[in-house]
């Protein structure tokens, strides 16, 4: 495996884990919410950018991606 991939890999856990704290959820839940609302597809789209971004800032991005897509938490 690359290492840019390991580094994706690593970040993309590590931003479910937050998010699934940040809501009170478990990250399978985190992880099920994120995929369906199309926040793993902004994030492996936009992870050049997004990684260089605070963690909290990201996951604004990322409720914000949810919300436009049928997504209600806030």
């Amino acid at each position: 495996m690359a290492h840019e991939e390991k580094n994706f890999i690593g970040y993309t856990v590590a931003l479910i884990s937050e998010f699934a704290i940040h809501f009170g959820m478990c990250p399978n839940q985190a992880y099920a919410y994120l995929k369906r609302f199309k926040g793993m597809d902004h994030l492996q789209r936009h992870y050049g950018v997004l990684h260089t971004q605070s963690f909290p800032d990201t996951l604004e991005a990322l409720v914000q991606v949810c919300q436009n897509n049928g997504g209600k938490l806030r």
